[in-house]
């Protein structure tokens, strides 16, 4: 099986580079010609079979010569070929193998250049013929003729496939790729929002402390100057930067500042009025005042994974965890619904914004199916050298309406290493 294999693979390659050369019909009716001439001629064995010889030459010349015109015109050179081919057989003169070879070459060349209605066709003159002379020959040759045309047709579908496949794919490519790049700007002008407030108050602070201080040096006062002017500089760069984000996604500008995890709790109750099934908030760890960029970040990824649940696993109770280790803020996300169908796809645009927001902040964000059901969404974002306020209550748990204490499955509940929580 395996040199059997082998031996096709070889085939198929010498195959490709044969019909690769741009003169290779012209060779092949040439080389099959003279062949199919040199068997005619050993059939012939006196002076007085000169009729049938001249028979034999002109119908060996009809069924190798159109495989000559098989490059400009493939139907053309097949109809030919096939009349030639009848018309031997009719006469009862023997087939050769030359133009047995050049009528194969043609039908395969047909059914790979040509459509099915244009290939198939073809094949009605042998179908006529083996139900007519009901021989051994004319079903071997009807046989044939349709394994010909049909693995031409079979390598064209192929081809159409790859070809599709690979249009698909790049289409798929440039959806993401332009999905990323609208959720950067995005991310771009969020975090515009939140230095820029920074780089205002360097700025402020800096014009404050040259006018206040008491005998400040007139270099320390220049110093003073040339922070504020820096910092008006910085903040004039990034709003020119602000607007042509803006212009290539299409948006106006908003007045109002990014939220940060203290409107968490606004937001839970709007998922929670919106969906109509428990939405609760738990928090684990010392609760501290984070880097404005991580808070803005697991504001965003709360926000998406909460309107992926109402879509997806619309009745669902969802818990929304967040834990304050010392090195990083895990956030996850968990509804109790069905999960995903076996086979869905593995993201959308959503899930492709939250990890690139966790990506920003040097994070990691992990979806997928929960460990018993429903789905989950988890991040992980580094603190880094974010400033850390002194520490609030462990376990502060945000209240939530009595209603809206219902209990998700056994299995939903997510433990932690600093205790379950209740």
């Amino acid at each position: 099986m395996n040199q059997a294999r082998a031996l096709a693979d070889r085939t198929a390659v010498a195959g490709r580079r044969l019909t690769g050369a741009p003169d290779w019909p012209l060779i092949a009716a040439t080389a099959l010609g003279l062949g199919a001439m040199v068997q005619v001629m050993g059939h012939v064995v006196s002076s007085d079979d000169n009729l049938w010889l001249s028979f034999g030459v002109l119908a060996a010349l009809g069924g190798t010569a159109p495989l000559a015109l098989v490059r400009a015109s493939p139907p053309a050179a097949a109809f030919l070929a096939t009349g030639a081919t009848f018309l031997t057989l009719l006469a009862g003169y023997p087939l050769t193998v030359g133009a047995a070879v050049a009528l194969l070459a043609m039908l395969y060349v047909l059914g790979l250049r040509r459509p099915r209605r244009v290939a198939l066709p073809v094949a009605l003159p042998f179908i006529g013929y083996a139900a007519v002379v009901r021989s051994g020959l004319s079903v071997l040759l009807l046989g044939v003729a349709l394994a010909a045309l049909l693995l031409g047709q079979a390598r064209r579908l192929r081809g159409e496939l790859r070809q599709r496949a690979a249009s698909d794919q790049v289409m798929a490519d440039s959806l993401v790729e332009h999905a990323a790049r609208g959720e950067r700007a995005r991310i771009a002008r969020e975090l515009h929002d939140v230095v820029a407030h920074h780089i205002s108050m360097i700025a402020v602070q800096a014009e404050t402390a040259r006018l206040t201080t008491a005998g400040l040096p007139e270099e320390g006062a220049q110093r003073f100057s040339a922070i504020g002017d820096t910092a008006r500089t910085a903040l004039t760069e990034m709003r020119r930067l602000l607007g042509v984000l803006r212009e290539d996604a299409g948006t106006t500008p908003t007045r109002r500042p990014q939220p940060s995890l203290q409107q968490l709790n606004q937001l839970i109750d709007e998922a929670r009025a919106s969906a109509g099934a428990s939405t609760r908030l738990i928090v684990h760890g010392h609760v501290a005042p984070l880097d404005p960029g991580v808070e803005l970040t697991a504001y965003r990824i709360v926000q998406e994974a909460l309107t992926n649940a109402r879509r997806h696993a619309r009745g669902a109770a969802v818990d929304v965890e967040l834990d304050y280790a010392a090195d990083a803020l895990r956030v996850r996300v968990r509804d109790n619904g069905p999960g995903p169908p076996p086979g869905s796809a593995s993201g959308g645009h959503g899930l492709l914004g939250m990890r690139e927001r966790a990506a920003m902040v040097g994070g990691t964000l992990h979806t997928g199916p929960a460990p018993a059901s429903g789905f989950l969404v988890e991040a992980v974002l580094p603190l880094g050298s974010a400033e850390v306020a002194p520490p609030l209550p462990t376990e502060a748990r945000l209240p939530l309406p009595t209603e809206a204490r219902l209990p998700l499955a056994t299995e939903a509940r997510l433990p932690f290493a600093s205790g379950e929580a209740t």
